[in-house]
């Protein structure tokens, strides 16, 4: 059957990359993050392939409910917590954990009167995007341990740097966060994807940090086959990519030097050579943003992106000796091709190009 553009799912290589983040750091649980549908790799399926998995981490509680409505049972946990005493009832409701990062949640939790929720006590350790300072937090601790809508409290913190080992400001946070987690009995979470791959203190955590309960990892964008680590590749790191991008080569024909391609004419060719286009654009998700000379992988070599990225089409500088025939398969990110290699010709990250993946068409899912 013919298609645009695709997103190839290998829940195989999925399921390569969870269990290397957990025998990373022994004897942890896993909130696995499958917030914005899984990273763009399709929500329901990647939950329903992870059955090793603790728990399951959302933004949002839409896409809490959604996991409820398809039958998922296992704990889900709001990471924006609630906003509304009727999100609280719903979390009740449906038991779903909550992070509690704000005053005015510590206040309805306190007004609460139908059912107890688990809740993890966020604290802003230095990241200043959602949290309580740590020096409110053995008041905190001490006023949710009371109340009868909280069943059970836990602590987590987030680390802003820690793609950067050598970071300093991760060691800063780690050092705010050692005294509230300190004798702590319940359980705790700090580590992102990159602290599981990158700080030898998270294998350690309870012994650094002093907690008694259990220690709880948080794997995001490494599980879908990204590096998290400034400077080092998935591929040396142990992880598969899960995505691949790809669409197929819908025309080729000569290009004379001087010629313009595309929109606005932004580029000319130097020499003559062959155009081939390619049936993916920003429409499907394939940013408007790449340059001239973004790599695209075709019949194994890289050809170089050329002109304006249309809605639906992009244009690749096939070469004069070309033998690249219409029909054939062009990767745009996936084998051969990491996806964090293709993200700076667009001044951008993995994670907003994985995540920006727009399903036109049906998208194959591979075990």
């Amino acid at each position: 059957m013919s298609f645009g553009a695709r997103a190839k799912i290998r829940l195989g290589a999925l399921r390569h990359n969870f269990s290397l983040l957990k025998q990373s750091v022994p004897g942890s649980r896993a909130m696995v993050v499958v917030k914005a549908n899984a990273f763009g790799h399709g929500l329901l399926p990647v939950v329903r392939a992870l059955d090793e998995a603790d728990s399951f981490a959302v933004a949002r509680l839409s896409e809490a409910l959604e996991l409820r409505d398809a039958g998922i049972d296992k704990p889900v946990v709001l990471l924006e917590g609630f906003t509304s005493i009727d999100e609280l009832n719903v979390a009740a409701t449906e038991r779903f954990e909550v992070v509690v990062h704000d005053k005015a949640q510590v206040e309805m939790l306190a007004g609460q009167g139908g059912g107890a929720v688990t809740a993890w006590l966020k604290i802003d350790s230095g990241m200043n995007r959602l949290g309580f300072a740590p020096s409110d937090a053995h008041d905190l601790i001490a006023t949710l341990s009371s109340l009868s809508a909280v069943n059970e409290l836990r602590l987590m913190t987030h680390l802003a740097s820690a793609d950067e080992p050598d970071s300093p400001m991760t060691e800063r946070q780690l050092m705010r966060f050692e005294p509230v987690a300190r004798d702590f009995e319940g359980a705790v979470s700090i580590a992102n994807s990159a602290a599981i791959l990158g700080l030898p203190d998270i294998v350690r955590a309870a012994e650094r940090f002093g907690f008694r309960g259990e220690h709880w990892i948080r794997p995001g964008i490494a599980l879908y086959g990204v590096s998290p680590l400034v400077g080092r590749s998935a591929a040396e790191l142990g992880l598969e990519a899960v995505m691949q991008f790809e669409a197929r080569l819908i025309a080729r024909k000569p290009l004379a030097a001087g010629e313009p391609v595309g929109y606005g004419g932004r580029y000319e060719s130097p020499v003559d050579t062959t155009l081939g286009i390619v049936a993916a654009g920003y429409g499907d998700g394939y940013s408007r943003h790449f340059r001239d000379g973004t790599p695209v992988l075709l019949n194994g070599r890289r050809v170089p992106l050329i002109g304006s990225i249309s809605m639906d089409m992009l244009a690749v500088d096939l070469g004069a000796d070309a033998v690249d025939q219409v029909g054939d398969i062009a990767i745009l990110w996936g084998d051969g091709l990491p996806v964090e290699e293709v993200s700076p010709w667009a001044d951008t990250i993995p994670y907003e190009l994985v995540t920006g993946v727009v399903h036109r068409e049906d998208s194959k899912v591979l075990a």
